[in-house]
This record gives structure tokens, C-alpha cells and sequence, in this order.
């Protein structure tokens, strides 16, 4: 690709926006305001030490129950919960670990409490491990029997999943794939304990076939799978019990999940002496021909969004010189940006294009020493030039990519099915290779600050988001809580957490709770603002 001229009057700048006076007071609020939506997640292996050092922690007190007996009894209050008044017929399909005994554990709960329950046990009895072996016999010791298959079995009200939980590894195959069809096709609501047979606590993966559950109860704490990648689709509401166990002052979690809830702390207040000047300058480059509405998205999210001033620097030299629907942004060519000493924070990508003036574009806005937010075109230019990554990799200020799996798939050199097989996995080594803050974007959003182990999955959003021009509005939003003085990191996790929730803000406005088929970016803009702002959000006039 032929590359342009550098633009005249190309300038660097230094520091982080002027008119942030109290940043420590500003991370503060940001994260006081995270932490009330923040909830712990472990890996597998993380929740085996939990586990043990729970135990551990029990052991003086010779009358506390077991943890197998807290999910067992927490499943039971959860099933009569899902049954209602009019009780019912319940199903119990108890796999051969001990989230089988679990399962055997609620049976027996249940049946205790004048419930009709069927166990259905997928198991050699001789092979359970010790807890789970007990819970089998003081099943049996209260008369309750188990069976091999459902032949024969009344049609259940509701299914409890007792199949497999956080230690399966391998593609479920043959009878255990039947036992999957078998909870599937009860016809009856599902209630898989800690996760939904089959799916990958880890990563959200299917190995092989895993339940759809009504509702998952998990145990001790939240997995990260239940909450990215196929997770929410078969896991349905989730509920966390931790057993009695404070697991976050026993052990750190592995990561955090970020819940819904208020946002108007997100940014503290303002001065009444505040001016445009002090609630920071955007400029977003991009608009190449034909995806200027990309630029033009971006740069309304970043003003919705409380930012002071914005500028588009068009890559299209014929594009519009003013936006009727948001005149106050504005408008000009891409190089007439570095002349504009009051910029404090750059956003590169929509719409930027593959243009000579693209490559050109992107390379000043790596150089230039501003807070600076990359998305879609400018991450494809990066994916395909080394030289570009490496000056990613570079910079010293502060720098938030925004991917979707393909895109991410680039940037790795590997296909799409490997990022989401492990998609913290794949977070975390592009936060390494490029060296800055990172969202792959998807359900269940996975952020990752610079220079940080600690990643997040965002629980909120939608399949009601998947139209065009969402990725502009976060990286317009990303954009405006940079220019009005948050530090990366925070504004990082604040951003998409704000984008997330007025997704789902958007949508039950206009009566889609689950998500809106036809949601716009533009609409989910006008949400952000009020979610910032602490008001209601209402449906946009058309």
C-alpha cells in the first residue's frame, strides 16, 4: 500500500488531559462505583484451593455441615422456589463426581420435605468418591431409591442437573451425551447445580453437548464461563450461593465479573464553574468514503457522553462538513487534527478505511502523545503491519483496544474458533503483545487493563446489540470518560459497563427486555447519557 504524505503541522503532545485537576479523586470515585458492581469469579483450579482451604478453615467446628450439604440443602430451597405452591414431580439426574452428590444431597432435602422425587443415577455406585458415596446412602437410608434411565418415570414438573460441574474436561460421548438428551427433552424447567452439564466452567465452551438451563445455582462463587462466550445460553439466570464461605478473604479471585447497577457515580460532579474546555477534547479519526455515519456514531457518543468538544478528522476529503442530527460536532479533514493544540484525547477506527491516508492517519495518532482509543480499521491496519503493532506496543501514553473476535483473531494471527475457545485466554495474550488495556467484545465483554492479571467479564448487554455501529458508540464513549480525566484502566472497565447496560437500558425502554431486534447505535447513545446522568431512560423519538 502506497503511503501518503505526512500532514503538515504534525505535532506530539505531552501528558494526560490538562483539565483534570484531582485524578486520584477521579480514579476514586470510579472505582468506588465499580467495586458496588464488582463480583468474584475463579477458575476451576482456583475454586479447588477455595474449596480446600474452606474446609480446612471448618474444621474446628465439628458440628458445621458439609459444603457438599449446604449446595445440597441451598438446591432444595432453589427447586421449591422454581415449583411454586402447586409443588410437583421432581427429576434428579446425579452424575459420578460429587456434583452428583450434590444432586443426591437436594433428593434427599426434598424428600424430607414431602416432595415426589426421582433420582436417576448415572453411576456405578461403587465408584463414587467418598462425599458423594455418603450422600448416596443417606439417600438410601431414607428410602429413596435410584433408577438407570427414565422408562417408565412420571413426567417431572422440574429437572435437577446433577450431571457434571467445574472438573469436566473432555467432549461428553455416549451414555453421558444420552443423560444430556434426557434432562433436554424431560420437558420440564431445569436446574443445573454449579454449572450446566457439559459446558466448560473455565471458558463458556461446549464439550460436546452440554443442558440449557431455566436456572444454574452455583456454589462458592461465580465461574467465568457461566457468564462469556456460550455461557449465558445455556446457563439461563444464574444465582450465586457462597455456602457460608467468604471466598474472596480466603483466597483472590481469579478475575471479577461486573454486574448491572447504578452508573451515575460512574464520573463525580462537576464544578458549577466548569467549561467545555474542562470536560476535555476528542478527536476521532476515520469517515474514509462510504463509512463516514462510523465516525460521525463515534464522535455522538463521545459528546452524549459529557466530553467538551469533539472533532472528526475525515479520511473522506468530500464528506459533509457539518452533522445535522449533532451540529455541534466538528467536522474536517483527517490532517487538519494535528493542528489542534486542545485535543486531549485521540480515537482511531471508524470507518477509517484501508486508504493510503488510513495508514498515514493511524501512524500520527500512534505517535502522538495523547490518551488514544483504537477500534476497527485502525486494529486491521495494526493486525497487518508489524511496524504498526510495535508502535502500539511503544506508546507512553496510555492506549484501549477494542476488538471483536475476528478482528482479535488478527491481531493474534490465529482463526475466530481460537479466541472464543478461550476467550481470557485471548485477552490476556493481547494485552501482552500489544501492551495496553484491552475489551474483546462479544457476550459476556472481557476486559483487561494494561499491566494487569486481573481481567473482568460484563455481565450485562444483549443479542439485540448485534447491529452495526455498536463498536463506534463504545469507542465513543470509551473516548469521553478518557477526556473528562479518568484513568485508563477505569475508564476501561466503566466503558464498556456503561455501553453493556444501555444496551439492555435501550431495550426495555422499548419493551425488549431479553434485547431489541433493530436496536440502534444511536439509540443506545441517547441510553448511555441518561444511565450517566441517573435518569430514566426513554424510547428515542423517530
Amino acid at each position: 500500500m502506497a503511503r501518503a504524505a505526512r500532514p503538515r503541522g504534525s505535532r506530539e503532545y505531552t501528558g494526560s488531559p490538562r483539565h483534570a485537576p484531582a485524578p486520584d479523586y477521579n480514579a476514586r470515585m470510579t472505582t468506588e462505583a465499580l467495586d458496588l458492581l464488582r463480583q468474584p469469579l475463579y477458575r476451576a483450579d482456583g475454586l479447588r484451593e477455595l474449596e480446600a482451604l474452606a474446609i480446612a478453615h471448618a474444621r474446628g467446628d465439628a458440628d458445621a455441615p458439609s459444603l457438599m450439604e449446604r449446595a445440597g440443602a441451598a438446591a432444595a430451597r432453589v427447586a421449591e422456589q422454581m415449583l411454586g405452591v402447586t409443588g410437583g414431580r421432581i427429576r434428579v439426574h446425579a452424575g459420578p463426581g460429587n456434583n452428583g452428590g450434590d444432586a443426591l444431597v437436594a433428593a434427599r432435602r426434598l424428600r424430607e420435605r414431602f416432595h415426589a422425587v426421582d433420582v436417576v443415577l448415572h453411576a456405578d455406585p461403587a465408584r463414587l468418591p467418598a462425599d458423594a458415596a455418603a450422600a448416596l446412602a443417606a439417600w438410601t437410608a431414607t428410602g429413596g431409591t435410584c433408577v438407570g434411565d427414565t422408562g417408565g418415570l412420571a413426567p417431572p414438573r422440574l429437572v435437577i442437573d446433577g450431571l457434571f460441574g467445574i472438573g469436566l474436561r473432555r467432549p461428553l460421548v455416549g451414555e453421558h451425551a444420552r443423560a444430556v438428551g434426557l434432562i433436554e427433552r424431560a420437558g420440564a424447567p431445569i436446574l443445573s447445580l454449579d454449572v450446566p452439564s457439559g459446558l466448560d466452567a473455565d471458558t463458556g465452551q461446549v464439550l460436546g453437548c452440554a443442558v440449557h438451563a431455566t436456572r444454574t445455582l452455583t456454589f462458592l462463587a461465580g465461574k467465568p464461563g457461566l457468564y462469556t462466550a456460550l455461557g449465558p445460553d445455556h446457563a439461563g439466570t444464574v444465582d450465586v450461593d457462597p455456602l457460608e464461605v467468604a471466598a474472596v478473604e480466603l483466597r483472590e479471585p481469579d478475575g471479577w465479573r461486573i454486574a448491572p447497577g447504578r452508573l451515575d457515580r460512574l464520573l463525580p460532579p462537576r464544578a458549577r464553574s466548569t467549561h467545555k474546555g474542562d470536560a476535555g477534547s476528542v478527536g476521532v479519526l476515520g469517515g474514509a468514503p462510504g463509512m463516514v455515519g462510523a465516525a460521525l456514531l463515534a464522535g455522538r457518543a463521545a459528546l452524549l457522553c459529557g466530553a467538551g468538544r469533539v472533532s472528526l478528522g475525515l479520511v473522506d476529503e468530500r464528506g459533509p462538513a457539518v452533522d445535522p442530527l449533532q451540529p455541534e460536532l466538528m467536522l474536517r479533514a483527517w490532517h487538519e487534527l494535528p493542528r489542534l493544540a486542545h485535543l486531549d484525547v485521540l480515537a482511531a477506527g471508524p470507518g477509517l478505511g484501508d486508504l493510503p491516508e488510513s495508514y498515514v492517519a493511524l501512524e500520527w495518532a500512534l505517535g502522538a502523545r495523547l490518551p488514544l482509543v483504537l477500534d476497527a480499521d485502525a486494529l486491521n491496519l495494526v493486525a497487518a503491519h508489524p511496524s504498526l503493532a510495535e508502535a502500539v506496543a511503544r506508546r507512553p501514553a496510555p492506549t484501549l483496544v477494542t476488538p471483536h473476535p475476528a478482528e482479535a483473531a488478527r491481531l493474534l494471527g490465529v482463526d475466530t474458533r481460537e479466541v472464543q475457545s478461550d476467550r481470557v485466554a485471548a485477552a490476556e495474550a493481547l494485552a501482552r503483545r500489544l501492551r495496553c488495556g484491552v475489551v474483546l467484545k462479544g457476550a459476556g465483554s472481557i476486559t483487561l487493563p494494561a499491566d494487569s492479571a486481573r481481567w473482568s467479564v460484563h455481565a450485562a448487554g444483549n443479542p439485540g446489540m448485534a447491529s452495526a455501529g455498536m463498536g463506534d458508540a463504545l469507542t465513543g464513549i470509551l473516548a469521553a470518560l478518557l477526556a473528562q480525566g479518568l484513568p485508563a484502566d477505569r475508564a476501561l472497565e466503566a466503558g464498556v459497563c456503561l455501553h453493556a447496560s444501555a444496551g439492555d437500558a435501550a431495550s426495555a425502554a422499548l419493551g425488549a427486555a431479553g434485547g431489541l431486534r433493530g436496536l440502534t447505535a444511536s439509540e443506545l447513545a441517547l441510553a448511555a447519557r441518561a444511565l450517566l446522568a441517573g435518569t430514566a431512560v426513554r424510547p428515542a423519538l423517530r
